[in-house]
């Protein structure tokens, strides 16, 4: 049978979602966790690989097994083996035309700025600090240059194994809460560091080092070179995975992300 898993993690101390040898990764600890339940090799699927120190609150997975087990075993018994910082929320009995990746049709990404002068304490791995004021407005202005379907070029890490760059952006949005900025952003799907560097480009602008415009100007240039820096990958969380019916999941438990 295939079994879909909502996961959450925390992904700071982790090499990434993708399994390597000699190295601590959220699929490498999920799959020995899940093993143990089914008493069998268990290869995972993810919806979107996260990078070292990304966190998620709405990963989706998959795997296929012969182990009959209850459903609630792959949630509660899969738990007892992880620690703490990784969690199955749900578990789904779906149909092999499920895909955890390319059945679905949207991601959304969550990254979290701590805009103070003093670095946090009680937020250290799970929010980028910028210490600089960020001004959101023209961040705002900027972001409706994202919107649509188009060349992402200039925010797409060389590492990148993506056949296209061409991604459609559907959501975009940034706010402040106290000392906090949040962007939020969906997409089709994402290039390798996109979000991060959207990310560190809009930080420029909030911090009036570049004005709103310049963010049309570095997507047409269609070159990483022309781009800010790569943000850091504290405050990025990967927070839903949308898939077409019958694949109607739980939503994430997100409220605690400012």
């Amino acid at each position: 049978m295939r079994i879909a898993l909502g996961i959450e993690y925390n992904g700071h101390g982790f090499y990434g979602w993708q399994a390597q040898q000699n190295l601590p990764t959220i699929q490498g600890a999920l799959q020995t966790a899940l093993s143990k339940v089914a008493n069998e090799p268990i290869e995972l699927f993810c919806a979107g690989r996260t990078d070292a120190n990304v966190h998620a609150t709405g990963q989706v997975v998959h795997f296929d097994t012969r182990a009959k087990r209850h459903i609630d075993a792959w949630i509660w018994g899969t738990n007892s083996h992880l620690p703490s910082s990784i969690v199955v929320r749900w578990a789904r009995a779906v149909d092999y035309h499920f895909h955890a990746r390319f059945t679905a049709t949207a991601r959304r990404y969550r990254y979290i700025i701590y805009n103070h002068p003093i670095r946090p304490a009680l937020y250290s791995a799970r929010a980028t600090w910028h210490y600089f004021p960020l001004d959101i407005e023209p961040m705002r202005i900027a972001g409706k240059y994202l919107l649509g379907e188009q060349d992402f070029s200039s925010f797409r890490s060389s590492q990148c194994n993506s056949k296209s760059p061409m991604r459609n952006v559907m959501v975009f949005d940034v706010k402040r809460e106290g000392d906090f900025i949040i962007l939020e952003i969906e997409a089709n799907a994402f290039l390798h560091h996109m979000v991060r560097n959207i990310a560190g480009s809009l930080m420029k602008i909030g911090a009036h080092q570049r004005p709103a415009e310049w963010l049309q100007e570095v997507l047409l240039a269609k070159s990483r070179k022309v781009a800010a820096e790569t943000a850091a990958p504290d405050g990025l969380y990967l927070t839903k995975v949308t898939y077409p019916e019958p694949y109607i999941f739980p939503l994430a438990n997100d409220d605690f992300l400012v």
